[in-house]
């Protein structure tokens, strides 16, 4: 094990660990320092408003978030990683279109980036590791980090107005990852700082008006919160305008200019499961909890659970143009066990009996 005694161990050492991340399958790496005070504070800010709405993990942990040495002592250093997920087949303003499809969010129709992230991570802080004396932590998405800020500072990109990172040269359909190291690796330069411009097309089209401003983001109106995070009963003045979105919503990043410019992935492991880009409502409203524990095993749907899945899916079944098989469907869940489940039922049924009287 080599100890790094110069500026130029560490400099040799930041340029193999770039190339190995692209042997690795990584899309973009940086380096950064871990003053991240700036972003604190506009994170206080968020939760001060109350815009995380039932995200109370936001809240927790104090300042760890914006203080990476206080996570792991010792801390020096961040490096970040992206990974591109989108498939070339992906379909998204197709399937928005299409009401009776189920709109499943283009990152959570394959296996769950977590574990896919995550073990490369850690392939790479093994290398780093047999290369120096020094300590390292992965993290994807699995602790108190502000990982798009981390990315912002370490040269992958500029967070867009609508809250995500956003790179011009492959735009925003992608994962990020950390390596929290005490290495004081040479830090890399910010290449984007700002390119939206006046553009405006992620808020104008976001379904449920969410964005109360650039970069301003009330979660609680959020089809990806509502959909995920949020367990229990959706505000009816919502459920209209999340159309057939049942997990997740694609809608700011499907009309980003930016994403013109979008780098496919070439992984396996991100490509749809169970026809999860092509199915039907009903179909996934007719999964038992074992079919949809079978089904999505290894899969970010996982998150959400069978209750809020059914939930949302009644939502998209009432948005849907009224049939015999969705009124079939819905029918049949009418006394669903799940106290929740059945008030969503309920108010697509009568949905749909209001649909009629209106024809």
């Amino acid at each position: 094990m080599k100890i790094l005694s110069s500026e130029q161990d560490l400099s040799n050492l930041a340029i193999q660990i770039k190339a190995w991340s692209r042997e690795l399958g990584f899309s973009d790496v940086g380096i950064t320092d871990i003053d991240l005070s700036e972003d604190q504070r506009y994170l206080d800010k968020w939760l001060e408003k109350g815009y995380h709405g039932e995200m109370k993990y936001m809240k927790d942990h104090g300042t760890m978030r914006g203080k990476p040495e206080e996570l792991v002592q010792g801390t020096k250093r961040v490096i970040s990683l992206s990974m591109n997920y989108l498939p070339e087949s992906y379909n998204g303003l197709e399937l928005m279109k299409e009401d009776k499809k189920a709109f499943i969010s283009g990152y959570a129709r394959g296996r769950d980036y977590h574990k896919v992230m995550r073990g490369r991570l850690k392939k790479l802080a093994k290398m780093i590791k047999e290369h120096s004396s020094h300590e390292n932590r992965v993290f994807v998405d699995s602790a108190p980090v502000l990982e798009k800020a981390i990315a912002q500072k370490a040269g992958l990109g500029w967070i867009g107005k609508n809250t995500l990172l956003i790179n011009k040269d492959s735009g925003s359909y992608f994962f990020l990852g950390e390596i929290y190291t005490d290495l004081e690796l040479p830090i890399d330069t910010p290449k984007d700082t700002n390119h939206c411009g006046s553009c405006s097309a992620c808020m104008d089209v976001c379904p449920t008006g969410a964005f109360e401003g650039p970069h301003k983001l009330d979660a609680r109106k959020c089809i990806s919160y509502l959909t995920i995070e949020l367990k229990g009963s959706i505000e009816e003045k919502l459920r209209p305008l999340m159309g057939n979105r049942i997990f997740g919503c694609d809608d700011c990043q499907v009309f980003c200019p930016w994403n013109k410019f979008t780098k496919h992935t070439e992984e396996k492991d991100f490509s749809p499961r169970h026809n999860l880009d092509d199915v039907d409502l009903v179909e996934l409203f007719n999964w038992n909890e074992e079919e949809f524990l079978t089904k999505t095993e290894g899969s970010p749907i996982r998150r959400a659970g069978y209750e809020s899945w059914l939930r949302n899916i009644a939502i998209g079944l009432g948005n849907a143009k009224t049939s015999e098989d969705i009124l079939g469907a819905l029918n049949l869940r009418k006394n669903d066990p799940s106290e929740i489940v059945r008030e969503h039922v309920l108010w697509a049924i009568n949905r749909h009996a209001v649909k009629e009287t209106e024809l």
